[in-house]
């Protein structure tokens, strides 16, 4: 998978592994690992499935109806790609933080439904529910934070509140943070992650 890797400063921290909303590319959220923590290794992805000359991270049928077959396909492919930079850059896999976007924020969300072991904890900015009758793993006491919109024609409140209740009855350990927003990602709400980051590592 195309990516980058920057070598942090203390190997004691996550890694944050980046993953961009529909149409970005693996430069799109390094200034968010920088408000997050800029002592940490970060891991930036790009989607390798292309809607339309856009990058994503699976496909989808139509706005909010994703092909659960390659969804699937493409979180084992992420999972494994995981695996192989853990090995490569040397940086504790036990220890990954999804820092995810729109598109990203589902695939990062895909990894805690298919795969206990897979983060360690997650940002999701604007996530909804990636696939639903799915047993979930084990993730007690995985910290997850969710930023969602009110307003947001793209992910409407009712998906992320069904995603926190999915992750709490997983015995994550959930925030949500709520603004009167849109889709956009806003100041504001890389603001509210970086606070609960600090305080939860």
């Amino acid at each position: 998978m195309k990516h980058l890797f920057i070598k942090g400063t203390d190997q004691s921290k996550p890694t944050l592994l980046l993953l961009h909303g529909t149409g970005g590319t693996e430069r799109d959220l390094l200034p968010l690992a920088a408000e997050i923590d800029s002592d940490a290794n970060v891991l930036s992805v790009r989607g390798n499935v292309l809607e339309n000359g856009m990058s994503r991270f699976f496909r989808r049928l139509d706005e909010g109806i994703f092909d659960e077959e390659d969804l699937i396909f493409r979180t084992k492919e992420l999972n494994a790609f995981l695996d192989e930079a853990a090995a490569k850059y040397d940086f504790d896999r036990t220890n990954i933080l999804a820092l995810g976007y729109s598109n990203g924020a589902n695939i990062a969300a895909s990894l805690l439904f298919h795969y206990a072991d897979a983060l360690s904890g997650a940002i999701l900015h604007h996530p909804m529910v990636p696939i639903r009758d799915l047993s979930l793993p084990d993730l007690t006491n995985t910290p997850i934070f969710i930023s969602a919109g009110t307003n947001d024609p793209i992910c409407p409140a009712k998906e992320s509140e069904e995603l926190y209740a999915l992750l709490e009855n997983a015995h994550a350990k959930v925030d949500i943070h709520w603004e009167s927003n849109q889709h956009q990602l806003t100041f504001s709400e890389v603001a509210a992650a970086a606070k609960w980051y600090q305080a939860t590592y």
